[in-house]
């Protein structure tokens, strides 16, 4: 039986790790949610100090845990937002699908779809006013596009910061193999180490981000707390992520998905393929792409020129739906709200060869 424990006693309760430059969101109240078979995922919900405008439910990406959103669950509360968030299973403070914690393992993404949906109606509906989106990234991006056919009228719109619509070269070239090792049952043996930190680990060669403070403090909460990350990924999770992300490319999953939807792509993506995810906003009935130039792959923790484009990018998709006054918020930057005018009321024309998101910069 899928279970919320909404009023935790304290001994039952989540540890969350607390880590210099890293502050824990006010108000943040933890707790577990029971899963058949006996694991549990570990989960939060934050309340702004004023009036909620509405929830955001948060979802990670692949190898986070929510240590790593603190700073943009205040961000989110500071804008009046509720927000929900939850560690993937195998993953975070959330329980592993193998006994080797270190492995990131996965069995289909139908698994995380099911989490979500159970999640949300178990958690977020009973619990989190509406009116209520989605927020996520990377892999969180996936699930999310995936699962919106079992999720509709629960989330009104969605927000995906570089979504994992296809992988980029090297690792996309890996599908036959990874399917194949599934096959003849090799699915939980590791393929791919995960550099977490160390001296390879410097900012220039990261993929993930720009700015040095975010980069130590995320290898610091990684260095504080290495059970909530994983080292390796199994070629399961790898066939498992590609399959579903191949479906994404089929018209009639395509036309499955009616939720608004905004793409919000890094310009300079090396870990997904922005012009796959341009390329399905455009194919979608509800679909509006942006693209940030400069940005590397997590926008939410990437160089605040970035970051606040992003951002404001979110709050005008979702302003409509969930009104903040103007005194606020303020007036967006002049070149996002030009992006946006473009992108967000009216579908894009149809590209001609490889389509692009629209581009914004300071």
């Amino acid at each position: 039986m899928l279970t919320a424990d909404s009023s935790p006693s304290p001994q039952d309760a989540p540890e969350f790790a607390d880590v210099a430059g890293n502050p824990r969101p006010e108000r943040l109240e933890g707790g577990w949610f029971g899963l058949r078979g006996g694991k549990r995922l570990r989960y939060a919900i934050v309340e702004p100090e004023r009036a909620s405008r509405g929830t955001v439910l948060l979802l990670q990406g692949r190898n986070e845990a929510i240590e790593k959103y603190f700073e943009t669950i205040s961000d989110l509360t500071a804008r009046g937002f509720t927000v929900a968030i939850f560690d993937w299973r195998g993953q975070g403070g959330s329980d592993r699908m193998v006994r080797n914690r270190s492995k990131g393992h996965i069995d289909s993404v139908r698994t995380y779809v099911r989490d979500l949906e159970a999640f949300t109606k178990d958690v977020v509906l009973p619990r989190c006013p509406a009116p209520r989106v989605i927020l996520a990234h990377s892999l969180g991006g996936l699930v999310a596009l995936r699962a919106t056919p079992r999720l509709a009228g629960q989330y009104e719109r969605m927000v995906l910061s570089a979504p994992l619509v296809a992988l980029r070269p090297p690792m996309s070239h890996l599908y036959p193999l990874t399917q194949f090792m599934r096959w003849i049952g090799l699915g939980r043996v590791p393929l791919r180490r995960v550099e977490r930190s160390g001296a390879r680990a410097s900012l220039a060669r990261n993929p993930l981000t720009s700015d040095r403070a975010r980069f130590e403090r995320n290898r610091a909460i990684v260095e504080s707390a290495p059970e909530l990350f994983v080292t390796s990924l199994t070629a399961g999770w790898l066939a498992a992520c590609m399959k579903a992300a191949r479906r994404l490319d089929d018209s009639d999953a395509i036309a499955k998905l009616h939720t608004p939807t905004l793409f919000v792509t890094a310009g300079e993506d090396r870990v997904v393929d922005s012009r796959a995810a341009s390329r399905l906003a455009w194919r979608m009935r509800s679909g509006h792409a942006i693209d940030l130039p400069g940005a590397r792959h997590e926008l939410l923790q990437e160089a605040d020129e970035h970051r606040e484009l992003f951002l404001a990018a979110f709050e005008a998709f979702v302003g409509s739906l969930m009104p903040e006054p103007a005194e606020v918020l303020g007036p967006p930057p002049e070149a996002l709200a030009e992006a946006l005018e473009a992108a967000v009321p009216a579908r894009q024309s149809e590209p001609s060869e490889a389509p692009m998101a629209t581009s914004i910069s300071r």
